[in-house]
């Protein structure tokens, strides 16, 4: 590679080279103002604005980094509106986590060691944009990699209980298996083809002679790993309890954003690999090699009916929200069952709202467990009388997450479900359906513990400070922005269904 194609790389991975260098700046700083932790927070939200900057300058780039076998390869890294798109997304979710962090009292107990934390979740952070680049095997595993690592330490990092502890051992051992799997499925796809390369690897399943059996042993094990950090059946068994025993900004971090970067990964995985054109009506025309839309319509239809299922019993708040985080990573994998352009349209659309109302979900939640000092649903109890400002916010975000109009959920669900439909896929569309019904059950067994029970001494009454409120109110009026004037933002998600 000369200087000249080296330079145009680097221009091309910016917002990558921007997490690295405040990642470091966060480290430096930890290390020389070992006492005064004030600044970290607000290095960390500048990094990110930052990177985000970059991320809408590169908005419309169609590029590759890296090349080095030949010119058609693609590289190691390929920057299009997709990967754009998710950086986006990533992105917007780490600004809110962020202040998530400033305000929670499980990171505010350790902040002789929010040094550490921030430059951990920066970690996480350059995992994921990695992630949805990477266009090579190598690349995609040290990503993957290097996202699960430094969430391994972040799911146990306050060290405040034993379950916090709990939380971090169970998820190494769960995600070591998982990235194990992964790397067997890598080595075998590479001793198939003889290349690492995703477009190099199309090439070679169309022009060389492979067999059949080993191929599908290989990506069913690629997927395990990817469908590890999806949260997908059967590989969710590590998110109830991860999600429970982490501090709540990392529950709320891996419930979004590390779903987010493990689904634009295997999007890209088959969409460059599987797939050898688009038809007129968008719809992708896989090489007969791999069955993906039953193994993805098996996986989605499990996922979420077990989510739904399984959170009716919940008692705990965290818990409640870890099955229901595998219900929604269900009816994302919806979206990649069409096997087409506008199944991945309504897939970023859906995520996007995910990324709203799970997120401010788990603001609220974390506001009164900071109070009450557990995540039972009865310390909600009565809180819609004596805290309006929560619970009205609360409100929106479970109806969002329902589905129910005029919100933001309901008009990404109607989109995936109108997918499905162009699809002809109609006893997958009843499935969903009856999950959809499920899950206004539990949505609604929280809203009665806020508004149907009396007020009485045992009742929280939370003081919430000006900036978090402001934060919520702003997720709760997005939601209903949004699911009232969704052509806004349609456009601009339709535009980013472009691969390069």
């Amino acid at each position: 590679m000369d200087f000249t194609s080296l330079h145009l790389s680097l221009s091309n991975i910016l917002p990558e080279i921007s997490v690295s260098l405040f990642l470091l700046i966060i480290v430096s700083y930890d290390l020389i103002f070992s006492e005064d932790k004030k600044l970290i927070p607000y290095i960390a939200l500048l990094g990110l604005v930052v990177t985000g900057y970059f991320v809408v300058a590169n908005m419309g780039l169609t590029a590759s980094a890296f090349a080095v076998t030949s010119v058609n390869s693609g590289g190691m890294v390929a920057i299009d509106p997709f990967s754009s798109y998710f950086k986006l997304v990533i992105i917007i979710a780490s600004i809110i986590v962020v202040f998530f962090s400033m305000s929670s009292k499980e990171i505010k107990d350790i902040y002789k060691r929010s040094g550490e934390y921030y430059a951990l979740m920066y970690g996480m952070l350059l995992g994921m944009l990695l992630m949805v680049s990477a266009i090579d095997l190598i690349l995609i595993y040290l990503a993957v990699e290097l996202l699960s690592l430094a969430s391994y330490v972040l799911a146990g990092f306050t060290k405040l209980r034993d379950r916090n502890s709990e939380a971090s051992l169970k998820y190494i051992i769960y995600g070591s298996a998982a990235s194990g799997m992964m790397l067997f499925g890598i080595s075998i796809l590479y001793g198939l083809t003889g290349v690492t390369n995703l477009y190099e690897i199309s090439t070679a399943l169309q022009t060389t002679q492979i067999n059949l059996y080993t191929l599908s042993f290989s990506v069913i094990l690629i997927f395990v790993g990817l469908g590890f950090k999806i949260s997908a059946v059967p590989f969710h068994f590590w998110t109830p309890d991860v999600y429970e025993g982490s501090p709540l900004p990392i529950t709320a971090y891996l419930s979004v954003a590390s779903k987010a970067a493990a689904l634009a990964l295997l999007v890209r995985f088959v969409r460059t690999t599987f797939v050898g054109s688009v038809d007129s009506n968008g719809f992708w025309v896989l090489f007969s090699l791999f069955d993906w839309q039953t193994l993805l319509i098996v996986i989605s239809l499990f996922t979420m009916t077990l989510g739904n299922l399984t959170a009716l019993w919940q008692k705990n708040l965290k818990r409640l929200f870890a099955y229901s985080s595998i219900a929604h990573a269900g009816y994302l994998l919806l979206g990649l069952v069409v096997l087409s352009d506008t199944g991945i349209f309504a897939m970023m659309m859906y995520l996007l709202a995910y990324l709203i109302m799970n997120l401010g979900a788990f603001y609220v939640v974390m506001l009164i467990s900071d109070r009450s000092g557990s995540e039972s649903i009865d310390d909600i109890n009565g809180i819609g009388f004596t805290t309006p400002l929560l619970a009205v916010p609360l409100t929106i975000f479970l109806v969002s997450l329902a589905g129910i109009p005029p919100t933001f959920g309901f008009i990404a669900k109607l989109n995936l479900f109108i997918a499905v439909i162009d699809a002809n896929l109609m006893s997958v569309l009843i499935i969903a359906l009856l999950n959809v019904v499920i899950s206004v059950y539990y949505y609604s067994r929280i809203l009665k513990h806020m508004y149907f029970h009396k007020v009485d001494e045992s009742t929280l009454t939370i003081k919430v400070s000006k900036i978090d409120t402001t934060i919520v109110l702003v997720l709760a009026i997005l939601i209903i922005y949004f699911g009232i004037f969704s052509t806004s933002i349609y456009e601009f998600v339709k535009n980013s269904v472009k691969f390069f």
